[in-house]
């Protein structure tokens, strides 16, 4: 029904303000009673689904990434469309508006978008007062720097979000990786990155119970550089990677909105983000989890993710072409194999 009648519909409109009306949308129907027909219609519940990982019990692999619900507003609902987990953020220290609009493209003829967004949103203060009101659904906070804050002093911005979310999710995720933010992937480079982890752990330590900390990686590093980020992770001793974000690359798109500026995510992401997972985990022994994300568009494409070595996989924009039913077809595809 998504593919057949409600995407044609949505992508007749501006991405960014079909974005908020189905916020909109899925809040209110989740308020007139709809919950128990979303999970009846979509979620897989089931034991062999369960993963643990990061000492955290995933109730199935398929999670939502960050970028889709920024500020914490709709979580609570999109738990019941079926996802194991969701992912809210890029949070920074200080609400933002990000960059000017407009700033999100659908490529429908590469099953693609290039947003460059730039971590529109309303502040970690905000987000927590959302988190809060949080009935069991496993969280994970994504966090980054103010735009105006200069790369210097980029440590601070880090550490202001991790203690203001400590206590209200399940694990955090350095994003250093985003395109659309100036001078932000520089922060990926082998001493800014090993400072900032290092810094973060050392305040994750001295708390009673440590949360996982995850870095989330560009596709376009070279595999010196990704052996940068094996030697990293274990020197810091952080939990594991999100393999990939966004990337700047164009090569093969067809749309003719394909130079815009900014990251690209969707189906021409598929084959990098598996060699990137299938580098990391071969080349580090398996030595930490990685979660598997861009261009997950079938089932297929999440097994392939797995097969390579990712333990978790999130959804973006192949859950906005192809609907919750992607998440379906994922658990049941697993439940197959079992």
């Amino acid at each position: 029904m998504y593919k057949l009648f409600i995407r044609p519909l949505l992508f007749l409109f501006d991405p960014e303000r079909v974005h908020y009306f189905t916020f909109s949308l899925i809040r209110n129907m989740t308020k007139l009673g709809f919950k128990r027909i979303f999970r009846s219609i979509w979620c897989v519940e089931d034991l062999d689904l369960e993963r643990n990982v990061f000492g955290l019990t995933f109730k199935n692999p398929v999670g939502l990434a960050a970028g889709f619900d920024k500020d914490a507003k709709l979580y609570q609902e999109l738990d019941n469309v079926g996802f194991g987990f969701i992912e809210i953020g890029t949070v920074t220290p200080k609400p933002q508006s990000g960059n000017p609009k407009k700033r999100l493209f659908r490529l429908k003829k590469d099953q693609a978008i290039i947003n460059r967004m730039g971590f529109n949103n309303g502040g970690v203060v905000e987000a927590v007062t959302r988190l809060k009101k949080n009935e069991g659904v496993l969280i994970g906070g994504n966090i980054g720097k103010n735009k105006i804050t200069p790369n210097e002093d980029a440590v601070q911005d880090y550490i202001l979000c991790f203690d203001a979310l400590f206590e209200h999710v399940d694990y955090f995720v350095v994003n250093v990786s985003s395109p659309n933010t100036p001078g932000l992937r520089e922060l990926q480079g082998k001493e800014p990155l090993t400072q900032l982890l290092h810094t973060l752990q050392k305040r994750n330590t001295e708390m009673d119970s440590p949360k996982p900390i995850l870095l989330k990686i560009a596709p376009d590093l070279t595999d010196d550089q990704l052996m940068d980020i094996i030697i990293i992770v274990k020197e810091t001793k952080i939990s594991g990677v999100i393999a990939t974000n966004t990337t700047i690359s164009r090569e093969g798109l067809t749309s003719t909105n394909k130079n815009e500026m900014g990251g690209l995510s969707g189906k021409p992401l598929t084959k990098r983000s598996t060699e990137v997972i299938r580098f990391l985990s071969e080349k580090s022994d398996k030595a930490f989890p990685i979660i598997g994300v861009g261009g997950i568009h079938t089932a297929e494409d999440a097994l392939e993710k797995l097969d390579a070595g990712a333990s978790l996989v999130q959804l973006y924009t192949g859950f906005i072409y192809e609907g919750p039913q992607l998440i379906k077809d994922i658990n049941k595809a697993l439940l197959n194999r079992a």
